[in-house]
């Protein structure tokens, strides 16, 4: 495996934006109830991270398993409405207690019910990603699980991980814990082989971690593991690292972002910003484009300034809120791209126009640029 430089692996100590992932078994105590004590320990933990200026949220499972504890079901049903059925009953005390928790040490909390669909879809994706953020600004931590009551064959077990690490991409996290019933990646089931040993570091999407992890047929894969390490995987595609740890680690949260070294981290292999930004600048066909005035390209280019409605000239194509456009001079040459923060349609009508005046023109306003310089590379 690929070595990791004392650089990096600090980088849990250098977080600003980190996403919490909790499983099940640590969420209701192996299936006994929801563990008051246990998210109580979470809670406060998120607290002080908050308290050091960093922004958390929460992906919490659990649902199914708290609402099969109070319907009196003692084992899994197997057909989807009983699990939505469960689910639903679930998440009514999922939520109470982490807003109960959270209260106690001084935040405000907010449920956020997701579908893959959500995320699939861009106009819904940014709408989830607008919500998020504000919410981080306002200082409270969301508590998003997936949308069990709607969705049917999600519903699986380890499918919050792959939610974990979509919430990480959302909301370019620098950094995503999933805190789990083992301390982390082993070399081979410890349940089964005295000689494992656990891997501290390693590189997100190393083939040999999911080989480790026991492949997708066997008892540790099918046990969750390895969507851990594919969760890892994913959240790397947006820069953010992933710590894979025991859940009931004393102070886990807390120690990680001290730079403490606790269970398996596996680090992405490019920084956030740069994998955002590589992300577009490789973008082999683009829906659309805006020209700019020479005013603006000197902002953009020279000041690494966001690029404001008042400064765009022309709009080319038909492309949507959310997609990678080009930005090119008076003379049609690229020197630009990035995530457009409103349709085609609606650039024409900002064309010229201070920020001042979009929700006037548009009857609401999204963000006061058109292209924000968080997400925008240039191309020359």
């Amino acid at each position: 495996m690929v070595q990791i430089s004392s650089s990096e692996s600090d980088v849990l100590r250098d977080a600003r934006r980190v996403v919490v992932k909790v499983g099940s078994s640590l969420v209701t105590n192996d299936g006994r109830g929801l563990d008051e004590a246990a998210i109580g320990e979470w809670c406060r933990q998120m607290a002080h991270l908050m308290r050091t200026g960093r922004e958390v949220i929460m992906v919490s499972s659990g649902a199914i398993a708290e609402g099969m504890k109070r319907l009196g079901w003692s084992s899994r049903p197997k057909a989807v409405h009983e699990l939505q059925a469960a689910a639903a009953v679930g998440q009514m005390g999922l939520a109470q207690m982490y807003e109960t928790k959270l209260k106690a040490n001084g935040l405000g909390s907010a449920q956020v019910l997701l579908t893959h669909a959500d995320l699939a879809d861009r106009e819904r994706y940014l709408n989830a990603r607008s919500t998020l953020l504000t919410l981080l600004k306002l200082g409270v931590v969301p508590v998003i699980n997936e949308n069990d009551t709607v969705v049917n064959d999600e519903i699986k077990f380890g499918d919050n991980d792959t939610l974990g690490a979509l919430v990480a991409n959302l909301v370019e996290a620098d950094a995503l814990v999933i805190l789990t019933d083992q301390k982390g990646l082993f070399t081979a089931d410890p349940r089964k082989d005295i000689q494992a040993q656990l891997v501290t570091q390693a590189r997100a999407g190393d083939p040999a971690l999911e080989a480790m992890a026991g492949g997708a047929g066997s008892s540790i894969g099918r046990g969750g593991m390895l969507t851990k390490i594919l969760a890892a995987r994913r959240a790397a595609g947006s820069g953010a690292s992933t710590v894979i740890a025991w859940g009931r680690e004393p102070d886990a949260l807390i120690r990680l972002t001290q730079g403490e070294a606790i269970g398996t981290l596996l680090v992405a292999p490019t920084q956030k910003n740069q994998a955002r930004k590589q992300w577009m600048a490789d973008h082999l066909q683009l829906r659309g484009a805006v020209v700019v005035d020479a005013g603006a390209e000197q902002k953009v280019r020279m000041e690494g300034k966001s690029l404001l409605p008042i400064g765009m000239v022309l709009v080319e194509g038909d492309f949507s809120r959310g997609d990678v456009i080009a930005v090119r001079d008076g003379a049609g040459a690229e020197f630009a791209r990035g995530l457009a923060n409103y349709s085609s349609s609606e650039a024409r009508l900002l064309c010229r126009k201070p920020s001042a005046e979009i929700e006037r023109l548009l009857g609401y306003a999204a963000e006061p640029e058109m292209l924000h310089r968080d997400n925008l590379v240039l191309t020359r």
